[in-house]
C-alpha cells in the first residue's frame, strides 16, 4: 500500500516520513500559561530536529463531572490559539465537538480534530471535510480499526484527501483502556498518516469517581512500541504541574517526560525508517 503523504502547513506528514509530534497542555487553562507551556513543548521537539504541531482544546464537552472546567470556551480559545500558533511559527490543531464550529475552527486552525467519541457523527466529520483543512479522527473506544475505512470514505466524499486517523486506545472493561497495536498496522493499510496518542491511551476513565484518571508512566512505554510499528506522529498531552492540570492531569506528561518521549521514540524512529529505505 502507498503511504500518502499529507503536506500541513510547513510539515509533511506521512508514515514512512520523519515522526511529527502534536502537542499540547489538555485543555487551554489560561493565556499566559498555555503560552508558556507550548514555547517549552516546541523547544523540546526541535531540540531533538523534529517537526512539532500545536494542539489546543478550547472545551472539553465531555468532561466526567457537571463541576468540572470546561475551558475558556470558542471565542477566547481561538484567540488564544491564534496568539501561539503566529508566535511560534507551527501548523495547529483543534477539537471540534459540533458542525457548527468547522468553518469557525478552520479561519485559525491547520488540522480540526474529530473527537473519539463523536468520530460516527457524520454531520460532524463532513462540516470538517468540507473545510478543506486535514481531519485528524480518533478512533473511538468502541470502534474496530477496519470500521476506520468508513469514516475515511465520508471525508473522501467531500473531496477531501487530508486524511490523519488516530488510536487511543480501546475499551477494556468499565475503568480502563488497552491499546492493540494491529490496529496501528491495519489503520495504515488505508495509505493516510496515522498518530498514536500516547496520553489518552493511558487513561482510566471514571477512575477517580468523579474524574478520569491514568498512569503517565506508561505512556512513553506504549509510543515506543507504537513508533516501532512505522507510523506518521505521535500526540501527547502534557503540563507543567501535571498534578494540578484543570483537565487529564494522571495522564498528563511533565516536561522531562516529553524530553524522554521525544528523544526515545526519534532514535527508534529513524532506525526503522532508515533500515526499512
Amino acid at each position: 500500500m502507498t503511504q500518502k503523504n499529507i503536506r500541513i502547513g510547513n510539515a509533511l506528514i506521512s508514515n514512512g516520513l520523519p515522526l511529527v509530534y502534536i502537542g499540547g497542555p489538555c485543555i487551554i487553562e489560561n493565556e499566559e500559561g498555555y503560552l508558556s507551556t507550548v514555547r517549552m513543548l516546541k523547544q523540546l521537539v526541535e531540540s531533538e530536529g523534529r517537526q512539532f504541531i500545536l494542539k489546543a482544546s478550547f472545551d472539553k464537552a465531555n468532561r466526567s463531572s457537571i463541576d468540572a472546567f470546561r475551558g475558556p470556551g470558542l471565542k477566547e480559545g481561538l484567540r488564544i490559539l491564534a496568539l501561539a500558533k503566529e508566535e511560534l511559527n507551527v501548523p495547529a490543531l483543534v477539537d471540534v465537538h459540533e458542525p457548527v464550529q468547522a468553518e469557525v475552527c478552520a479561519a485559525v486552525a491547520d488540522i480540526l480534530q474529530i473527537p473519539a467519541f463523536l468520530c460516527r457523527q457524520t454531520d460532524l466529520v463532513i462540516a470538517c471535510a468540507r473545510t478543506g483543512k486535514a481531519v485528524n479522527v480518533k478512533k473511538g473506544q468502541f470502534l474496530a480499526p477496519q470500521s476506520m475505512e468508513n469514516i475515511v470514505q465520508k471525508i473522501l466524499s467531500t473531496g477531501n484527501d487530508n486524511i490523519l486517523l488516530t488510536e487511543r486506545g480501546s475499551c477494556f472493561g468499565y475503568g480502563d483502556l488497552v491499546v492493540d497495536m494491529r490496529s496501528l498496522h491495519i489503520m495504515k493499510q488505508s495509505g493516510y498518516p496515522v498518530i498514536f496518542d500516547a496520553t489518552h491511551s493511558v487513561q482510566k476513565p471514571g477512575a477517580l469517581g468523579h474524574a478520569t484518571g491514568g498512569d503517565r508512566r506508561l505512556a512513553p512505554v506504549l509510543a515506543r512500541a507504537a513508533t516501532a510499528i512505522g507510523i506518521a506522529g505521535i500526540f501527547y498531552e502534557a503540563h507543567p504541574s501535571p498534578d494540578q492540570a484543570l483537565s487529564d492531569g494522571p495522564n498528563s506528561l511533565t516536561y522531562g517526560g516529553v524530553k524522554e518521549l521525544v528523544r526515545q521514540t526519534a532514535a527508534i524512529d529513524e532506525t526503522l525508517k532508515n533500515t526499512c529505505k
